[in-house]
């Protein structure tokens, strides 16, 4: 059977296509396209973290966080820059950790 996908991919799923006894085809993407690839994987891989069950949440946040390496790569960002925006968020905003949900506001610029 022939199944089209037209998706970014990890490095080593054609050889496991192929341990499989299955053809594959596959090409190099350019740049600009690999780089919207890689935020369109995001999402999906974050899309599919809302939907498993809790004991398959690792592994799923395990392929966000692959994805999240591949674009810092792109971008030239360091684990340490985001760290720290991270932290500095968590100071200005707040964590998630009061479990908080935002119910309505009022005034002009609500």
């Amino acid at each position: 059977m022939y199944t089209t996908y037209n998706k970014l991919i990890r490095d080593r799923i054609p050889e496991i296509i192929h341990a499989a006894g299955k053809q594959c085809e596959t090409e190099v993407m350019p740049e600009a396209e690999y780089i919207q690839a890689l935020r369109d994987k995001l999402v999906e891989e974050a899309l599919e973290a809302q939907k498993v069950e809790p004991a398959d949440l690792a592994t799923e946040l395990a392929d966000i966080c692959e994805v999240m390496d591949a674009l810092r790569a792109v971008y030239g960002i360091t684990q340490e820059q985001v760290s720290q925006l991270q932290a500095a968020r968590r100071d200005e905003r707040g964590a998630f950790e009061k479990r908080l949900r935002l119910l309505w506001t009022e005034g002009a610029d609500a």
